[in-house]
């Protein structure tokens, strides 16, 4: 039972609770809890198994750490089963739709009866839901958007909650005597933001005994398939996994092939069959004869081409840029230096910032912004100007405590509709850093929301743009915006576009980072951290960054602190 599975039933009790129009203390409890979980940095297996006490964890009390005990040790808990039982089970998928919550679920099953995503669509279709108090024309029409998005999203995971298990089954793999070589291949392996399933591939010197071990692991829900070299089976959490057992001359080959992606696969193979080659799973072959295919540096080198990284397969370029020889130097987790977006209980974070500092310094980095929320968002007791001169204080004993790392004081600020700020430039002149970000009024014109960007980036105290398109995978499609017209104000402007290392968001995608690349545009890969174990986060915007051929030179939290500065500074002139 890993954390991210326990999260998971936690978010889904809040979800159920509030369809039910439950205390809304008690659905806040639930998600806080979850969001503490899914952050660990600790398996909470092992915390149990070692009698450690779960209520030190932020948020975990006495009640909620016996759901926690009772999840691992018997797959669910008691609360959880008794909602299931009174909620319809599609009610649940709604969720994932634009525009609605769990309030307006329930007003939709007491009045219409809908109780899946067709009932939904077919409702907004004929006009039923604008027709219902609070809802209106606008909203069934952001409904039917919505429906479409989750539709279209189907059975896909965000790439960090396939981890946990990609990683547990690895472990578990590793335990089976005769495994040779093993790697989670697939779209998995090109750290793409959203997986379908798993494909493992091993080499084994008995491959039915992988297999045999395969089919023990604890968290299979439904075995689908069990051959000599081949097993499917569904997991707990309804994520699908291959394994596949291949011979060690063809392992090369079978690692690219089911890599993918497909576009790039096929790219391969044309440029093999102009050399008189054919590449497959099983090698690459010159008629009969097996010529290459026990590593994919074979099977790259077969077609005259260097190593490409999997995160690069996409067929957007790469196949071209390794022709020529400019294929990217892409950035390393080592080579960041620090995180330039972090929230602290100033704020709606969860650690003081003092805390903050010690957890960015035990990362090895060399500096660490706080840049917690303006005054616009008040429930989660955003800075005003007098907060943000109390912090500046605290900022420096911090400073004074632990001299080796550098703590720059900043805000993220919320942009106004009309392209303002939330806090006056004299406040802003004082900070080492600005981040700006818009947390409201989503759905504005494609012309007024660039445009209020636009007039943002215009601000001379402004040096970052956090998550700038506003998109929540599989939740949100980001704000309608011409993106092209941002990037080139950014450029002009010198402002840095953000990549939001969040697993939610990812923000920058990896199109627009290329673009941005492309353009000249700096990037600052941040995390968002609202507490210590946040900041791990970090790996995923890495993941993203490479997706996006970023290499260090185009990351600007990669700099040295004096470096950084310099460049913070330079657009105040």
């Amino acid at each position: 039972m890993v954390n991210q599975q326990i999260a998971q039933k936690f978010y889904k009790t809040a979800d159920l609770l509030e369809i039910m129009g439950e205390n809304p203390f008690r659905v806040r409890a639930y998600r806080n809890a979850a969001r503490t979980i899914e952050s660990l940095g600790r398996d909470l297996s092992e915390m149990v198994a070692q009698g450690e006490e779960l209520t030190k964890l932020p948020g975990i009390g006495k009640d909620l750490a016996g759901k926690i005990r009772e999840i691992i040790e018997t797959g669910t808990f008691s609360k959880l089963k008794e909602l299931e039982a009174k909620v319809p089970p599609g009610l649940i998928e709604l969720l994932k739709v634009e525009g609605l919550g769990p309030k307006r679920i329930k007003t939709l099953y007491d009045t219409l009866g809908i109780t899946s995503l067709e009932e939904l669509r077919e409702a907004a279709a004929k006009g039923q839901i604008s027709a219902l108090p609070g809802f209106g024309k606008k909203l069934e029409q952001t409904i039917l958007k919505g429906v479409v998005l989750a539709k279209k999203e189907g059975r896909r995971f965000r790439w960090a909650y396939a981890e946990s298990f990609a990683l547990e089954l690895v472990r578990f793999l590793k335990k089976a005597k005769g495994l040779n070589q093993i790697e989670v291949a697939g779209s998995f392996r090109r750290r793409k933001e959203t997986v379908g399933d798993l494909d493992i591939l091993v080499t084994a010197s008995n491959p039915e005994k992988i297999i045999e071990h395969f089919v023990s692991f604890p968290d299979i829900k439904t075995i689908i398939s069990k051959g000599q070299t081949r097993s499917t089976v569904i997991l707990s959490s309804d994520i699908q996994v291959d394994l596949r057992a291949v011979e060690e001359e063809s392992y090369g080959s079978a690692l690219h092939y089911f890599t993918g992606s497909k576009a790039h696969n096929i790219a391969i193979r044309t440029i093999a069959q102009k050399a008189g080659l054919k590449i497959n799973e099983y090698g690459v072959f010159r008629g009969k004869d097996w010529v290459a295919g026990r590593s994919e540096d074979e099977i790259f080198s077969a077609v005259g081409l260097p190593f490409i990284e999997p995160e690069l397969r996409e067929n957007r370029g790469e196949i071209e840029a390794a022709m020529e020889g400019r294929l990217p130097q892409l950035v390393t987790l080592p080579e960041i230096r620090g995180d330039l977006h972090c929230h602290t209980k100033w704020s709606d974070g969860q650690n003081t910032i003092l805390e903050m500092a010690r957890a960015a310094k035990g990362l090895g980095y060399s500096y660490i912004a706080i840049t917690d929320h303006s005054r616009r968002l008040a429930m989660i007791k955003g800075l005003d100007e007098k907060k943000l001169e109390l912090q500046a204080i605290e900022i420096e004993e911090a400073r004074k405590r632990i001299p080796d790392i550098h703590i720059l004081h900043g805000i993220e600020v919320d942009i106004l509709e009309d392209g303002t700020l939330d806090l006056s430039d004299e406040a802003l002149s004082h900070l080492d850093v600005v981040v700006a970000a818009i947390h409201s009024k989503f759905k504005l014109s494609k012309t007024k929301q660039t445009e209020r960007l636009l007039r943002a980036m215009d601000n001379p105290h402004v040096n970052i743009i956090a998550h700038p398109t506003g998109r929540l995978i599989g939740e949100r499609e980001g704000y309608d915006l011409d993106m092209e017209k941002v990037m080139e104000h950014a450029k002009d402007r010198g402002c840095i576009l953000e990549l939001n290392a969040q697993p939610s968001r990812l923000d920058l995608n990896d199109v627009n980072l290329k673009l941005a690349k492309e353009m000249g545009i700096r990037i600052s890969i941040a995390t968002d951290a609202h507490n210590v174990d946040n900041l791990r986060f970090m790996r995923f915007g890495i993941n993203q960054a490479r997706r996006g051929w970023l290499e260090k030179k185009d990351v600007v939290n990669s700099l040295s602190t004096k470096k950084l500065l310099r460049l913070l500074h330079s657009k105040k002139g």
